[in-house]
Order: C-alpha cells, then structure tokens, then sequence
C-alpha cells in the first residue's frame, strides 16, 4: 500500500487536502476550482512514476503542472479530488553537450534561465515567449512560440529528445539526439502540444544553434492596423528576413506605458511594428534595415532605428502589454491563427465586432505568422453583462476565424476555456482520432481529463 508521505517526506513539498496553498485554486479564466486530493511536487523521475502508481491505486486523476503560467485553463482542476504533479522544483540545467548543439534541462527550468544560460556560451535556444517566467515544460505542452517564431520555429523545431512518465508509469524516450530519422512513427511530436493529456514531462533535450552576432531592432508607426499589416507582408516577401515581427495597437499599449512608467520611442499614430533582425554583418543588416525603411516609407508615420537600451525598453513594453492590463482591468486574451494575409481582415472584423456586441477589443500580436492575441475588456460592465455579451462575441470571433482558414489557438493550448471552439472548428473524423489515442495511452482517462477535446 503506497503512502504519499513515504513517496515525499519534505513536508515543504507536499499538501494534503485542506493544506493545498491557495495559489493552486486560483486562475484567470476559471472560477470555482474545487478541491483537489493534494500537490506533490517532486525532483525527480523516480517520485514521479511513484506518484503516478499511487494515483493507480487510489483511482485519482493527475495534473501536471509547471509556474501556473498557463492561460487556458489547461492546469487548472475540473472535478475536484485530483492530485496534482507540480515539477517546477525539477528546474536543473543538467547538461550542455557542445559537441552536438545539445541543451538537457529538467521540465520546471524557466524558459528565461536558458536563454540566460545559453547565450552567456555563445548559443541561441530561439523560441522566446513573452512570459519568460514560464517552463521549458509548460512551453513543450503547449508549443509555445513567442516573437521569433516567424523567422526560427516554435517548440516544437527545437526539441530533439524528450524523456515522459504515461498514466501507467511506464518511461519513455521519444526523439533522440540524431538530426535525421525515418524509423518508425514520430512519438515526440504527438506529445509536443498534447497540454499534459498523454505523459508527465521528465526531461527535455533541446536543439541550439549558434547566436547571432549582431542584431538590430526597427520600430514603425502608423495611422491604422491595415497600414501596419500591409507593411508586413511587403517586409516578409522582400528578403529582409526579420526574427521578429510585432504589432499593437495605441490602445493596448498605453496600459504598458503606465505600468513601467516610461513612453514608447512613438508617440504618433494608432498603430506599430515592433521588429527584430539579426545574422552574423552588421554591415548587411544596415541594408536589410534600408530595404524595410524603403518599404514602409510612403505608409509609415515615422521609423525608428532602436539603440540597444531602447530596444530594451521599448521590447519591454512590448512584453509588459499583458501585465499592464492585469493591473488596470479585467480581460480574456485569445490567441487565433490565421493566414498572414487574413491578419489585417481578422483585426478589422474585431473592430466591427466590437461595435455590434458593445465589447471594448483590443489586438496585438505576432504579425509576422498570423497570430493575434485579441483582448476582450471587461472595463467597468457587471459580471452578467461581461459574460453575455463576451460570448455572442466570441462566437462571432471563432466562426470569422474558420471562414479565414484560421484555428482557435496557436501557442497557447486549448485547455477548457477555447474546448467549445476546438470542437466547432475541428473535422468530426479528426477529434475521432484525437479521441483514439489519448485512449491508447490512458485508456482510464486519468491525466488531465476534460482538456482541449
């Protein structure tokens, strides 16, 4: 009979029914968490697969989770009487292998550590999301992508070896350390984005590439979103190659500025692209600099070349966006995919919307492949009118953005709050599949249920 204290002894790692800290019943996006059977938070593989035999044994469902950072509800428990994994203390940098551009890290690293880590040795891990406090394992779940995903990837192109625990406690090593393989299915990829539905996430060893030498950031104002749209489709079939493309809207921003107390290099205009490109010449860079200046000219309001302290503040801004309206207002964040050349007609029919559903809508995002995050603002409406008329809209938002070739969430991960839209946007025969093997590899249904299908 497995006890959970002889599993983990460290009272400061673990909780027990009415002993679970208040953190692990709070989110964004879902309310009335019930209670959960406990939280372990384990170091490492071996009290993992315990866990999980004890969670056989008591027929418990089982939640992994990393910094909480997640923002579709997709860590968050529906039924109550769960036991939740929480791997953030398995936070080691446990290896770089030079020799094959190999990073291994343990599931709980920040994703902002390694960038930290690698490029103090001359390395790149590029996929960078805005939240740098999240998980190198909460970023696997759901494939994050961040600001450079138009020029590098996103997760997923960066991870060549994963080591998962299955809701039987079975191990398995998916991918490996060689670039090349046509040996049989591809098993790292069907869990990369699987938002912790088929294995508990042990270790990752992730591909790096050598950093850049020289980078450069390019900011641009405008009078309308369309203007800035416009100018990053010419910016991206012109050669420029930029890493990072970003749009916000005046609106959004200003919730930034006042957070950390200081004005975008812009003051003008409604709109702006907030850019990045980066290689090995400085030299070259300066052209490729003049070509989008070039192309933006007769549209752009003004064009700012950043020195490096203000491409750090205003990159800040940029990434404080969400934060600044944390602090100042209530909000759900989406964040739909559609083709780039659909981005501009995804934004302008949020702003139609907002005026048939008295909704404030805010966009910005990752302009370069198509993903906005569109903000719906709760401002100063009860609680009964927020959710009334933030559903007509979404329902509105979700069918434009099928009419457009789009999907429902691009690196954020379904979880329970866009499950609905999943479902709506998704082939029958597709969700079937789905279905069948989330079966194959937890036939009681024990990790994560009731997420993203």
């Amino acid at each position: 009979m497995l006890n959970l204290t002889e599993i983990i002894s460290v009272p400061s790692r673990l909780f027990i029914g009415g002993t679970v800290p208040e953190n692990y019943y709070h989110d964004t996006y879902v309310k009335n968490i019930k209670p959960v059977y406990a939280v372990a938070l384990p170091k490492t593989q071996e009290e993992i697969i315990k866990l999980v035999d004890f969670a056989i044994e008591k027929d418990l469902h089982i939640l992994a989770r990393g910094a909480g950072t997640g923002v579709a509800g997709a860590q968050v428990p529906l039924e109550g009487n769960e036991l939740i994994i929480d791997v953030h203390l398995m936070n080691r940098i446990v290896e770089l292998d030079e020799e094959t551009l190999t990073l291994t890290v343990e599931p709980g690293t920040l994703v902002g550590e390694i960038h930290h880590y690698v490029e103090s040795k001359g390395y790149f891990y590029p996929p960078d999301p805005a939240s740098k406090h999240s998980t190198i394992g909460g970023n696997v779940a759901t494939n994050a992508g961040g600001l450079r995903a138009v020029k590098y990837g996103t997760t997923r192109d960066y991870i060549r070896e994963m080591t998962v625990v299955l809701p039987s406690s079975e191990t398995m090593t998916l991918g490996s350390k060689n670039i090349k393989s046509s040996s049989g299915y591809d098993m790292k990829d069907l869990f990369i984005g699987s938002e912790g539905t088929l294995g508990i996430t042990t270790e990752i060893k992730l591909k790096l590439i050598p950093l850049p030498k020289a980078s450069v950031s390019l900011l641009l104002a405008f009078d309308t979103v369309q203007q800035a749209t416009d100018a990053t489709l010419a910016i991206l079939t012109s050669g420029a190659d930029p890493s990072g493309v970003e749009l916000f809207e005046r609106q959004a921003l200003h919730y930034a500025e006042q957070n950390l107390g200081y004005p975008l290099k812009s003051q003008v205009g409604q709109a702006y692209l907030l850019m990045t490109l980066d290689g090995n010449n400085q030299t070259e860079l300066v052209g490729r600099v003049e070509l989008i200046e070039q192309i933006a000219q007769e549209t752009a309001l003004e064009s700012h070349v950043l020195t490096k302290e203000e491409a750090l503040k205003n990159w800040a801004l940029r990434d404080n966006i969400l934060l600044g309206l944390t602090v100042f207002t209530e909000f759900e964040l989406l964040d739909e995919v559609v083709p780039i050349n659909k981005f501009a007609e995804l934004i302008e029919s949020t702003k139609q919307m907002q005026e048939k559903h008295g909704l404030n809508v805010l966009n910005f995002g990752h302009a370069g492949d198509g993903n906005v995050h569109t903000l719906l603002m709760k401002d100063d409406l009860s609680e009964e009118e927020w959710t009334r008329k933030r559903a007509a809209l979404l329902k509105d938002l979700y069918q434009k953005v099928a009419d457009l070739g789009g999907l429902p969430s691009a690196e954020h991960g379904i979880g329970i709050v866009k499950k609905e839209y999943m479902e709506s946007m998704t082939d029958e025969v597709n969700l079937k599949y789905m279905r069948a093997l989330k079966k194959v590899f937890d036939p009681d249904n024990r990790l994560n249920p009731g997420k993203i299908f």
